[in-house]
């Protein structure tokens, strides 16, 4: 089964989040996708990872930009497998996928601080602990990122 780790947002947002995780994915040479549950969010995500600084180069692309298969992250609101061979997704803004099994890990990353995203989350750890995915949770804390479960 597919190993899912949450990400409880309490002191950082996504855009300020997600840069390190994915560049600690391309540190291992590996691809990843990122599924929006909010599509009008793409923009946005884009633009920060662009002018992220650390780490200081994301290379990915959108729907919009193209070349799916040539880009070693590709963000999208659509949930379809991989077009660039991913084997590392995150999902935000609750975001959910149908093809968790093609992922070596997944990461959901959701906002602590909604009340809604807090419940969603839990439902869909419920869920995919009852489908027998192995399953991590963690918290951002004073000191940083502590691992609660």
């Amino acid at each position: 089964m597919t190993e899912i780790a949450f990400y409880h947002l309490t002191r950082s947002t996504l855009e300020q989040t997600l840069p390190r995780l994915l560049g600690r994915v391309l540190d291992q040479k590996g691809r990843a996708m990122v599924l929006l549950g909010e599509p009008a969010r793409l923009p946005t995500l884009d633009q920060a990872l662009w002018t992220c600084a650390d780490p200081d180069w994301l290379p990915h692309g959108t729907p919009e930009t193209g070349h799916a298969a040539l880009q070693p992250i590709w963000l999208t609101g659509e949930d379809a497998p991989a077009p660039n061979g991913a084997k590392f997704l995150f999902l935000a803004d609750g975001a959910t996928s149908a093809h968790l099994a093609e992922y070596d890990r997944v990461f959901d990353l959701f906002d602590g601080e909604n009340p809604e995203a807090v419940a969603a989350a839990r439902a869909r750890w419920r869920d995919w602990k009852a489908a027998g995915h192995a399953l991590a949770y963690w918290q951002q804390g004073e000191r940083g990122w502590e691992r609660k479960a």
